[in-house]
């Protein structure tokens, strides 16, 4: 076994979390339109969830608008126990 393979040993499988994390690694979500679309629930949904302060759903002081980063949604859902149950 070469050096190279070694190091590739022991790195974790791709799967769709860490290649969405490499594609995608900041991308900013405006509105919960996009929020509640990411997520697959309603808007209304979404809104609920956005009150919740354990939801990295954020929205400006003076700001009509919502926004969230999709990398920290998907963390957020992989760590939450039957996310299917929003």
């Amino acid at each position: 076994m070469n050096a190279h393979s070694n190091r590739f040993d022991r790195q974790p499988p791709l799967d769709s979390w860490r290649l969405d994390a490499i594609l995608e690694p900041e991308r900013k979500l405006w509105g919960l339109p996009m929020i509640a679309e990411t997520l697959g629930v309603s808007v209304s949904k979404a809104r609920d969830l956005a009150s919740r302060p354990e939801v990295p759903i954020f929205r400006p002081e003076g700001s009509g608008s919502y926004f969230a980063f999709r990398s920290e949604l998907m963390a957020w859902l992989r760590g939450k126990p039957g996310n299917d149950k929003l």
